[in-house]
């Protein structure tokens, strides 16, 4: 008896052994067939893949799933994606704008709302969760622009709130149900919510986020003006609970927040007023210290300020046919004059954004909404077209890049989503 089980035990053993050789010859076939690729020269592929393709990839197998979570891939990304314009289109303005007599149609498929995922990673039972309408929603949207042509980008999020500000494809979203404000990547649909600042009429505040540089943390940065005219300041680091006051630019300083705060060479810059301002206010995003800087000339109506190569622009109209541009490349420094746009009636062109890539310079035109391109290596002044009908019926865009960042590499952050 007990040399039968000997037998069977040996013979268990040996077909263990087969079944393993087996396995490792077809792991060494596999192998045969497949090259190695050096980390570096996986990553060099991956970062060039469209977004959509990007985020299916993570689940490829256990190795592309590091490297594209990694801070160095994610960092890669960002250097090289294309700037767009990101914007609110609400359900009933888009049925109205596809046909006069369409209804109302229903919620989008595959959609999910900012405000019930919010709720969600706070641990709010489902039965808790509200039922809100889809007439008093909006989508987030992108225009994304390319040779001259440009399409409507989905990201599948619904909102109840507008968009306060974006920064390196993160954007800072109104808490309607809760009274607060949501940091969002609208691609990887990480979110997590804040407390509401100091409470101010809309026309009297601003908000605006930026990366610090000394700490690598996002910033949001709240000015707002009280009843007797003094401008105060507030700024929370993405990931905490915690407002703290910051001593605000002068009194007469600032009078008009028409116009969003533009993020350059780490400030924080503002156009004080509506229609004459000689300097451009700032705040340094790692001092937290405001100064102000003149311009070369008043800056109107038409003029504005951009982001453009990582400097700070200021884009001013000098005559009727005649756009100049110039470049401030650090707080304290002389602006320089860096292009000359001539050609016809340019007066009620706007400028936009700077395309973060190619370089063109966008111009919105106050007559019609249009936009146009102007390329700088051709001269060229062109017109964008929409691929499929008119431009969104949206009164918000806001420069934004789509990527893979999140607020919570820092260490100890909190991330209220997975």
């Amino acid at each position: 008896m007990a040399q039968e089980i000997g037998n069977k035990n040996a013979s268990f053993l040996r077909l263990v052994e087969e079944r393993t050789l087996s396995m490792e010859e077809k792991k060494k076939q596999q192998e045969a067939l497949i090259p190695y690729l050096p980390k570096d020269c996986i990553s060099n592929i991956l970062v060039r893949l469209p977004l959509d393709s990007l985020q299916r990839s993570r689940f490829v197998c256990k190795a592309w799933y590091t490297i594209i979570n990694s801070a160095i891939f994610i960092d890669a990304h960002l250097r090289q994606s294309e700037s767009v314009l990101i914007f609110l289109s609400s359900i009933k303005r888009e049925s109205l704008y596809i046909s006069p007599m369409a209804s109302i149609p229903p919620e989008k498929p595959n959609t999910i709302s900012v405000e019930v995922k919010s709720l969600q990673s706070e641990c709010v039972p489902v039965f808790g969760l509200p039922n809100l309408s889809p007439t008093l929603k909006s989508y987030i949207q992108c225009l994304e622009i390319n040779d001259g042509k440009s399409k409507i980008g989905e990201y599948n999020i619904s909102c109840l709130g507008n968009i306060r500000a974006a920064c390196n494809g993160l954007i800072l979203l109104d808490n309607k149900l809760k009274k607060g404000l949501i940091v969002m990547n609208p691609v990887t649909r990480k979110l997590i919510a804040l407390p509401l600042g100091t409470l101010y009429p809309a026309h009297v505040e601003s908000y605006g986020m930026a990366l610090s540089s000394a700490t690598g943390e996002y910033k949001v940065v709240h000015l707002f003006q009280d009843e007797l005219g003094f401008i105060g300041c507030e700024t929370l680091i993405v990931g905490t609970r915690l407002w703290r006051g910051v001593n605000g630019p002068s009194f007469g300083l600032v009078s008009w927040f028409g116009c969003e705060p533009v993020s350059a060479i780490g400030a924080m810059h503002w156009v004080p007023h509506i229609d004459h301002s000689d300097y451009v206010v700032s705040m340094d995003v790692d001092e937290e210290k405001f100064h102000t800087t003149p311009f070369p000339k008043s800056c109107r109506t038409h003029d504005g300020i951009v982001e453009m190569g990582g400097f700070l622009s200021f884009v001013t109209h000098e005559e009727v046919n005649q756009i100049d541009i110039w470049i401030l490349k650090g707080l304290g420094e002389a602006w320089t004059k860096q292009h000359c746009i001539t050609m016809g009636c340019i007066m009620d062109m706007f400028p936009f954004f700077s395309m973060r890539m190619k370089g063109d310079m966008i111009f919105k035109r106050e007559e019609d909404g249009s936009f146009y391109a102007y390329d700088f290596q051709l001269q060229v002044m062109t017109r964008i077209e929409m691929q499929n009908g008119r431009f969104p019926l949206s009164c918000s865009f806001l420069p934004h890049v789509n990527s893979l960042v999140s607020w919570s590499s820092r260490k100890g952050s909190q991330d209220l989503c997975n």
